[in-house]
């Protein structure tokens, strides 16, 4: 029976956490490098640090959440002009996108597949581009 419940919820369409906090920087660069001579981060070929975690519930689960610094006035974040964007790691993303639809928020684009995942773009009520992701 507990396990029919995991299965269930399991296919829930939610927010399960964040996946990542991207911001705009005058010097992205000079950010990174600040960050990994103060605090440590440990900056990737991406340009980005990934902080790794486990889910209490799924130990056996590692999750990441990526940290990155855009270039001000970035495109990737259009069409909001807010300063930040946020990558929500979800389950069931076409599930979460039908539920989005019928309470009438704005999907930017369509469902994209990638080796790592699912990824889709929304606005939420503040007009701050989000991104939606379900990893592989």
């Amino acid at each position: 029976m507990g396990d029919q419940k995991k299965q269930t919820d399991k296919l829930e369409p939610k927010v399960t956490g964040i996946g990542g906090i991207f911001f705009f920087s005058d010097n992205p660069q000079e950010t990174k490098d600040w960050y990994a001579k103060n605090l440590g981060f440990e900056i990737s070929d991406w340009g980005t640090s990934s902080f790794e975690s486990r889910d209490v519930n799924k130990p056996e689960e590692i999750n990441s959440l990526q940290w990155s610094p855009f270039q001000k006035g970035d495109e990737y974040f259009s069409p909001s002009k807010k300063d930040f964007m946020i990558n929500y790691r979800v389950q069931n993303i076409e599930g979460l996108i039908d539920k989005l639809k019928e309470n009438g928020v704005t999907i930017l684009d369509e469902i994209a597949t990638y080796d790592y995942g699912k990824f889709v773009h929304i606005m939420d009520a503040e007009s701050n581009k989000i991104e939606l992701w379900e990893p592989a």
